[in-house]
């Protein structure tokens, strides 16, 4: 498996095609919501498991902290180290810009995989998208 920094409209397609699978049709969030105002302003990541998209995410600069987003792995591709992968490509983006602190808003499923990862809750449980989330940190 591979993760790339999108680069051009079809690579963007198949970041938005794993987000689609996961967001909408798995967890029922309606698709205005999951693509938003801030996809033109963030940087992509896509996971290829040899040509097919398999996991994606976004990052972007909010308030000078980097704001880990959109991360999803198809259910197939789940258990195998994809969202570690994707992960450590934007930290390492993430420390190419000169961010030191990234922040996130995980679905409280996900909080033991972001704290494997160093991450820490740092908020009270909130809704989003009608899903129950809690902000975490971690310093790089």
């Amino acid at each position: 498996m591979n993760v790339i920094k999108v680069t051009n409209e079809n690579e963007l397609m198949d970041a938005y095609s794993v987000r689609k699978e996961v967001f909408v049709v798995e967890q029922k969030v309606p698709l205005e919501e999951e693509i938003d105002q801030h996809e033109e302003e963030a940087a992509h990541f896509v996971l290829y498991d040899g040509n097919i998209p398999v996991g994606a995410g976004r990052f972007r600069i909010v308030e000078g902290k980097g704001k880990v987003e959109r991360i999803c792995v198809l259910s197939s591709s789940r258990k195998k180290g994809a969202g570690q992968l994707i992960m450590q490509a934007i930290e390492d983006y993430a420390h190419s810009q000169d961010i030191h602190t990234l922040k996130l808003n995980a679905q409280t499923h996900a909080i033991p995989f972001y704290e494997i990862l160093g991450y820490s809750v740092v908020s009270d449980e909130f809704l989003d998208a009608g899903i129950p989330h809690k902000t975490m940190e971690k310093s790089i």
